[in-house]
């Protein structure tokens, strides 16, 4: 079962739903948490995916900060706030403009650029040819703008940023969740996101066909090895969780199988078996027989990942999809009305 849900209520929503939803309107919203908060469930209670979905708002202070940067507004230049070398082009000019896709890939990233090109002028009119998570081809148009000439030039930038970093990270995460589409295995993103687009790639990855894993700090307790260190054991670090953060799942990283026996007595939710190897893992899900989730993750690639799924673990989770991406290549192009 898959959870749709806003980040501003992930901590507030435990369901179980079994359809999936999108959940767009606050009554809803609303209702889920106070359902939550009246029969107290615990997130663990249920097998919940988690899709990251930024909102409205997120999204236009991203885009607004994004412009502001390019526009230079807060800066000590006279012209601040000014595209000086679209100013040249008469401000009456209008003109319609094919965004064109260079390269195969996966598309994502529709309300950044929707949001760039309104924030600067809401009469530019936007028509889209695919959706978010579709595959679009080589030299396939995606989308065709109308409206001012200065101001499609002065959004083209940043929003084509948007577009070819979301769409790279897209297009990472189907290349790796298609190498294991066979399997039960699914792809978990990681926090080794770009700084202010945490949301924005979570979303992608969801587009791609990737599961997002945490948010945030604020959303599951991970205790890895210098947490376990620092509060001197295993059980004592989940005793501690448990008793600070009631409803949140707990997810421990082991590095061996005797970690692994403290893992599943302390009852947590996921254990993250770091840089195992293959012989280790197939130990890990035999010992663990179904008790608890299994998640592989350490120096994961396109070559081994499909060995790692065939071992049985429930997840893999790598940075690769959201850090060790390629631009895709898009261009905007003026055409000539008939």
């Amino acid at each position: 079962m898959v959870l749709l849900i806003y980040p501003s209520v992930l901590r507030g929503v435990k369901s179980g739903l079994t359809q999936n939803l999108l959940i767009r309107g606050n009554s809803l919203i609303q209702l889920l948490q106070l359902i939550a908060d009246t029969l107290l469930l615990k997130a663990n209670t249920f097998n919940i995916e988690i899709m990251t979905i930024p909102s409205t708002n997120d999204i236009q202070n991203q885009v607004q900060q994004a412009l502001n940067e390019d526009l230079g507004i807060g800066t000590n230049n006279n012209f601040q706030g000014c595209d000086v070398t679209a100013s040249l082009i008469p401000d009456s000019k209008a003109s319609k403009a094919h965004l064109i896709c260079r390269e195969n890939a996966i598309l994502c990233g529709r309300n950044w650029v929707n949001n760039t090109f309104n924030l600067l002028d809401e009469k530019i009119q936007i028509t889209w040819h695919f959706e978010d998570g579709q595959e679009i081809n080589k030299n396939d148009v995606i989308c065709e703008i109308v409206g001012n000439a200065r101001h499609i030039l002065t959004a083209e930038r940043t929003a084509l940023n948007f577009l070819q970093t979301l769409s790279a990270t897209a297009t990472q995460t189907s290349l790796f969740a298609k190498t294991i589409e066979q399997t039960d295995c699914k792809i978990l993103d990681t926090r080794k996101t770009i700084p202010g687009l945490r949301l924005a790639q979570k979303y992608a990855v969801s587009c791609g066909g990737g599961v997002n894993h945490r948010v945030g700090l604020y959303d599951m307790v991970l205790i890895k090895e210098n947490h376990i260190h620092a509060a001197g054991s295993i059980s004592t670090a989940v005793s501690k969780a448990r008793e600070n953060f009631q409803g949140l799942k707990i997810e421990v990283e082991v590095e061996n199988i005797g970690e692994l026996q403290q893992a599943i007595e302390c009852k947590v939710d996921r254990v993250l078996l770091d840089n195992m190897n293959l012989e280790m893992l197939k130990e890990a899900v035999l010992l663990t027989d179904n008790k608890v989730d299994l998640e592989a993750s350490g120096n994961i690639t396109l070559e081994t990942i499909l060995a790692i799924a065939k071992t049985g673990v429930d997840y893999i989770s790598t940075g690769a999809i959201t850090k060790n991406i390629n631009a895709i290549d898009f261009s905007l192009r003026f055409i000539e009305e008939n």
